[in-house]
């Protein structure tokens, strides 16, 4: 049975390593080409060692032989991929974070008028999705809410995708807004950090942090805790194949890996 035949594009980079180390290793999909801005063209060694694949720094020049194309770069880039793999009828799944509105409802635009599809996900690790799906749950029962993520330094987007996530399904799970209480001495500004409709939010940037988010819900002589911890990059692999082999079966936008978890 052939396999499914993916491009990774950003194939240079950490998560781009990963992402084809996970493609070549799945027993049902085929890495077929790679792309990166930085790259020289030619061709580059799998992880397993078991050949080499085309490598371009022009994504239009690997999708010939595609049938999705993956992309962890950053919102700009993400949308260069769309416009570029909608235009040769080739699907996406995108793990970049960042995205506008207005950059969701040209995705939906760009599978709708190519029939494609196009999976984008704020984040890949299957226990993530289950965090934002169990906040969602619990949030009707409580009154405060306080959300911190922590990423390592080079993150360059404060929240995380995941965390603004998680804020909005914190919110659709409550009927009224949630308390946030202002310091009536803030000694640091920004003390008590962001505020997302009651829900505050604080980001942490260090080394030696991969993603880590956690919500703590509070009421009266209580309060519940719901954490996550991504030690590295593994954890997002399963959320990616798993996206592979679905966006080649529906067309249009869909957005969030809980859509094709049954959550």
């Amino acid at each position: 049975m052939a396999g499914i035949k993916v491009v990774v594009h950003g194939a240079l980079g950490r998560m781009g390593q990963e992402v084809l180390r996970a493609v070549t290793n799945a027993p049902d999909m085929e890495p077929v080409g790679a792309a990166d801005g930085r790259a020289q063209p030619g061709m580059l060694a799998l992880p397993d060692g078991s050949g080499d694949i085309p490598l371009s720094n022009s994504l239009a020049d690997a999708l010939s032989d595609a049938q999705v194309v993956v992309d962890f770069s950053s919102a700009a880039g993400a949308m260069s991929v769309l416009r570029t793999a909608s235009a040769h009828h080739v699907n996406a799944v995108v793990g970049s974070t960042g995205l506008s509105d207005e950059n969701y409802a040209e995705a939906s635009k760009l599978a709708d008028d190519n029939s494609v599809g196009i999976i984008i996900a704020p984040n890949f690790a299957m226990g993530a999705v289950l965090l934002i799906h169990l906040a969602e749950l619990a949030a009707k029962y409580f009154e405060y809410a306080d959300l911190t993520e922590g990423h390592h330094e080079a993150k360059i987007d404060a929240p995380s995708g995941t965390a603004v996530a998680i804020a909005r399904a914190v919110v659709a799970g409550q009927s009224a807004p949630f308390k946030a209480p202002k310091a009536e001495q803030e000694l640091i500004a920004g003390a008590r950090g962001g505020d997302y409709e009651g829900v505050v939010v604080h980001s942490r940037r260090m080394p030696g942090l991969m993603a880590h988010h956690e919500v703590v819900f509070g009421a009266l002589g209580q309060t519940l805790t719901i954490k996550h911890d991504s030690i590295n990059r593994e954890s997002f692999m399963p959320g990616v194949t798993l996206a592979v082999r679905e966006v080649v079966n529906r067309t249009g936008l869909t957005v969030g890996l809980d859509k094709i978890m049954g959550l």
